[in-house]
Formats: C-alpha cells, structure tokens, sequence
C-alpha cells in the first residue's frame, strides 16, 4: 500500500484543470510579476479571512519579516516567542538584529504557554510572536491582554493554519499583524515558495505594500529600506485556483484527523484542540516513546513520517550567542524528543489511515512486550 505523506500530486491531478487554466492564463498575457492575478488574490483572501488587507508576499519567512520591518523593530527590541517552532520565527527577528526572548510551549497544544509570557517581559520587549503551531491557535485571549496591559504588538506566526479559528475568528484576524505561508505541503499550498500578510491597520498595510517591492513609494522613489518580497503571479494564480476547494479540503483534513483519534488508544498521547478553537491540521502529531525505533518500523511498511522539531531553537548554534542551556524550557526539550506526525492530508482514506494505525499500535505493543 503507497501512503503519501502530502500527496501534492494527487490534488493537482483532482483540480487540473482549473489549476491548468489559471498558469495558462498568466503565460498568455507574461504578466509575470504583480499581473492582475495578485490583487484579485489578495481580495479573496481578505474576503475568506474577515481582514481589511490581505498582502501576498514572496514567502512565509519574508511574510514575518515584513511584519517586524512595518513595525520598526529596532536592534536590541525584544520580541517574546517559543522555542519548538520552524527556525523562520526567531531567524526573522534575529535578521532584524532584534533579540528572540523564548518562552516554553503547552504539553497538549505545543504552542506557547501564555501563562509564562509575562515573567520575559522587559523594557526592551516590544512585541508577543506566537505560532500557530500544527494548525491551531495559540491562548490569543490571554496573549492579546498581556499585550494590552504592556502596551505591545502582537505577531502571528500563522505559517501552518491558515483557516483556522479562535472564538470563531481565523487566526488570520487575531494579530495586529498575522502571516502565513503557501509552502507546497502547507494545507493551503502553491508550486513554490509564497505567503501573505494580514492587517487591520492602514499604515502598517500601505507601508508593506511598499517594502515588499523595495520600499517603493512610486516609480524609482523609495520611502523605505525595503526587499524584493513580491508573490509571483503564476504562484497566485495557482492559489487561485486551489482557494475554492479550499473549506472543502479543511472539513476532509478534520475527518482524517477524527479517524486517527478514533483508531488510537488513550495510551497514545494524541493532538489536543482546545474547545473554542479549530485547527487545519497541517500536522497529526503524536507522542511516543522509542520514536526512532518506531519511526523505522513505520518505514519498513512504506509508511512515510516526519518529526517537528528534532532540536529546540534555543539550543541550535546560530543562537548559542542567546546563552540558553539544555533545561531551560523543559517541555520544548520534551516535545523535541517524542513527537512525530503521520501523513496528513485531504485524501487519505479510511484504509491507508487504519493500516497506518494498526501498524503503528502493532509495532507499539511489540517494543512493550520486550522491555
């Protein structure tokens, strides 16, 4: 049985056509870098995410550093974010010669535990970036009013869940900025590298507009030190196309998320979704103990995995200038050490997804029967 993890090829095959049609439409007219494409996307997205300005970029990364440069952040700002994320969070705010000030995550979400975040603040802090790890949202609730009380910003790091929702919100419409990504294998994906910024407020939108395509406030003057951080049209076209299907696609991820929890004992720590949140399910991420004994066996049975995040970013080299040591966030470290997701995506069927728990719950009882 050939289980894909994402299955990227499948759901290109399902929507040929419209896909077909979008590329082919840009190749006619080569309008290849800000075509007409662009803003009819941005106009969908905001509409789907209840934003005033939707704003496409050249990826999710750029999408936050876009973010922290429409805020000012400054060298030596402090931005408070968790430590079990993709390197893009704090590569971001350490690229704006800002310091990441980490803070260990929940045991259930794996998102940042909002309990712990007003111990980091400092005089220097200036704003919360939180992540919405695996799909879902991170305590905005709580978050959002530490921030009021401290007079910060809020970033969210949406890059794995777009679409989902806090207290019936997308988490798109929580931050006074929100990102994400349109990586190929996130659940909203393009054939490339691209993402998208989003905002309620009018200065920040009209000063990312302008720093995304180099500060540029009108042809050849630049209000701003900007990037080349511009969608590609081709990609947007390709979004597109795909958006439609898009609600669709999150309701098949839920029910293939349902079946796992369904078929997998209690005696597996299964995801955890709070009751006023939704999550897309970039991930299905459990916990388990001997995970590369356990990752191999899976493998044995053409049953791909993959493991986020093998190190915390508090102990990766580029911040050992941080001066973090192994310790410091305990359920980071944890996570790091026992979680690996199963393949995820809209098309997995109710056989593949029990012959990937029966194999998972054999292999299980096996590594108990020996200790």
């Amino acid at each position: 049985m050939k289980i894909d993890f994402a299955n990227l090829q499948l759901q290109y095959q399902k929507y040929k056509p419209d896909i077909d049609a979008s590329i082919h439409a840009v190749l006619n007219k080569s309008n290849y870098i800000m075509g007409e494409e662009i803003k009819q996307l941005e106009a969908e997205l905001s509409t789907f995410t209840g934003t005033k300005h939707a704003i496409t970029c050249s990826s999710g990364t750029d999408a936050s550093l876009l973010a922290l440069m429409a805020m000012d952040i400054q060298p030596s700002d402090e931005i408070i974010t968790t430590p079990f994320t993709f390197i893009s969070t704090a590569e971001t705010i350490a690229s704006m010669k800002a310091k990441p000030v980490f803070v260990d995550i929940e045991s259930d979400t794996f998102n940042i535990d909002a309990n712990l975040i007003e111990a980091a603040i400092t005089d220097k802090t200036k704003a919360i970036m939180p992540v919405s790890l695996f799909g879902q949202p991170a305590d905005m609730e709580a978050i959002k009013a530490i921030a009021d009380k401290y007079n910060l910003k809020v970033i969210i790091d949406g890059a794995q869940s777009f679409g989902s929702t806090y207290n019936g919100k997308t988490d798109s419409n929580l931050g006074d900025i929100s990102t994400t990504s349109f990586f190929p294998t996130k659940p909203l994906g393009c054939y490339g590298d691209g993402g998208a910024v989003f905002t309620n407020n009018d200065e920040y939108a009209e000063k990312i507009k302008m720093i995304r395509v180099h500060g540029k406030n009108k042809r050849y003057h630049y209000k701003y030190i900007g990037m080349g951080g511009r969608l590609d049209t081709i990609q947007a076209a390709i979004l597109l196309a795909k958006l439609p299907h898009y609600k669709r696609e999150l309701e098949m991820r839920e029910k293939v998320a349902k079946l796992y929890s369904d078929l997998l004992p209690d005696s597996i720590v299964l995801p955890v979704v709070k009751p006023n949140r939704s999550s897309v399910w970039a991930q299905y991420t459990i916990r388990v103990n001997n995970r590369n004994v356990i990752q191999e066996k899976l493998k044995h049975n053409s049953i791909p995995t993959s493991i986020f995040y093998p190190v915390s970013l508090h102990l990766q080299e580029c911040f050992h200038y941080l001066n973090y040591r192994h310790g410091e966030f305990i359920e980071s470290e944890k996570a790091s050490k026992d979680v690996i997701s199963l393949p995820m995506n809209s098309f997995l069927e109710e056989l593949h997804i029990k012959h990937i728990t029966d194999v998972l719950l054999t292999n299980l009882k096996y590594l108990k029967d020996c200790q």
